[in-house]
């Protein structure tokens, strides 16, 4: 099938990438010039493990090209992938300007029946909005407002195994309307999955609405099991309590199950801050309150610091004369993506108090670079006292402590004896609870983990 995907940022490119490895022809359109540039010249602005592999197969096949070219992406494509960026508003509410940007564009240039998708994380009603302005479009030259169906077609990708969801997805939900076109777009949109269905089906078709909501509600209640490991986390730090043992407690009941009861310093990154705000102010326009939301919010502005805690008390509020190793800056690792990462409040709050940093993080160090430079903008100096280091170990030169702030692999397994010997004081706050206490203390270092009975 011949698909455009419009956007060309983390959703677009691997919507686009694997869509082409299905053998569906694709044309990804970006207003960004520098961009496009990137992605012709065999680079991908963004780090995502498989997906610059996957791209230069796909392209040296003929299956996926880059362009600026509206009019050409709107004749390319029967099916039309929105995919461009929802940025927090003031109030916390999704910006749709990029969303119907996106679709008056289409709408000025579509000649021909198109299926517009909505692949943007976006609030309720956003369809509507979409095909209203699709439609202003098409009245304007006096063509069939009937021509376009709008689609919601949520992702529900992880940063650093979206290739991976994508081509093994657990589900995918499609949303269309019960008139002829969306039953026409349901059935186009039925081909183009019909790869993933072919030994169960996975598609689960609703209505656009409940479609749009179903992506928000997924996330909110991810978000929540985290905040809720958290807090127990920090109340078992004061009982005395392993919330590595209580974890395996509770995950083990089936109702439950394992997965995001991990503790740590809270979540951050594109979608999980954004969509738990948005979702709250949907509700707050209808004149509902998600307390429970508003709560998760709370909790995980509020644990960003508790490793910042947990060093002034170990050290003091006056932290001049201390240099930190800090291991990790992405908000999760295979990302370079530092979007709220923990690392960035923890960064600040430690130079602002007189600390030195040696940062080392495997892709994010120059993108931590440019978000720093951003967080420091108003006072420049506190940049001298951050400084990246090309590897793990070369953090350590006469650190006062580790700090462990996104679960790498590579932080997993380090040799404890180096780190000792390089170290000023054998002292790991782990954020992470990469590593058992007890196996610490045996091995010399006074450990501080998120409610591991320190």
């Amino acid at each position: 099938m011949r698909v455009t995907i419009v956007g060309s940022g983390y959703v677009g490119l691997v919507t686009g990438a694997c869509l082409a490895e299905l053998g569906n022809t694709i044309f990804c359109l970006d207003i960004d010039q520098k961009k496009i540039d990137i992605l012709n010249s065999g680079g991908v602005p963004i780090y995502e493990p498989g997906l610059q592999e996957m791209i230069a197969r796909n392209r040296a096949a003929g299956r996926i090209q880059f362009s600026t070219d509206v009019a050409a992406a709107v004749a390319h494509g029967d099916i039309q992938f929105i995919a461009v960026g929802t940025p927090p508003d003031e109030d916390g509410s999704a910006d749709l300007q990029y969303v119907i940007a996106a679709a008056r564009n289409i709408g000025k240039h579509m000649t021909s029946p198109k299926v517009i998708v909505d692949k943007s994380t976006v609030p309720v009603g956003t369809a509507e909005k979409v095909t209203t302005a699709i439609q202003e479009e098409l009245k304007i030259r006096n063509l069939d407002p009937a021509l376009c169906s709008v689609v919601s077609n949520p992702e529900f990708l992880k940063e650093g195994a979206a290739v991976e969801d994508f081509m093994r997805p657990d589900r995918i939900v499609i949303g269309t309307n019960a008139d002829p076109a969306g039953l026409r777009a349901k059935e186009m949109m039925r081909k183009l999955y019909a790869p993933f269905n072919r030994h169960h089906e996975r598609t689960y078709y609703m209505d656009v609405k409940s479609a749009e909501l179903t992506k928000y509600a997924a996330n909110a209640m991810l978000a929540t099991r985290i905040s809720f490991m958290n807090e127990l986390a920090n109340l078992a730090d004061e009982v005395g309590a392993d919330i590595e043992a209580v974890r395996q407690g509770i995950g083990s009941d089936s109702r439950i199950g394992y997965g995001f009861l991990y503790a740590g310093t809270g979540y951050g990154g594109s979608c999980f801050p954004k969509d738990v705000s948005a979702l709250s102010q949907t509700a707050h326009q209808y004149g509902r309150d998600l307390k429970i939301l508003e709560a998760v919010e709370s909790v995980n502005q509020a644990q960003k610091t508790i490793l910042i805690e947990k060093i002034v008390k170990r050290f003091g509020e006056n932290l001049k004369g201390h240099q930190f190793a800090l291991w990790g800056l992405a908000f999760k690792p295979n990302t370079d993506d530092m979007r709220e990462a923990p690392s960035r409040l923890i960064i600040s709050e430690l130079v602002k108090r007189g600390a030195n940093i040696l940062a080392h993080d495997p892709v994010a160090m120059p993108e931590a670079q440019r978000c720093l430079e951003l967080d420091f903008k108003s006072h420049p100096k506190f940049l001298d006292q951050v400084k990246m280091v090309k590897a793990p170990e070369d953090a350590l030169d006469q650190a006062s402590a580790l700090i462990i702030v996104t679960e790498w692999k590579a932080f997993r397994s380090p040799d404890f004896e180096i780190l000792k010997q390089k170290m000023k004081t054998p002292i790991i706050f782990d954020g992470r609870n990469l590593y058992e206490p007890q196996t610490m203390k045996e091995l010399g270092f006074e450990y501080q983990g998120i409610g591991r009975h320190n």
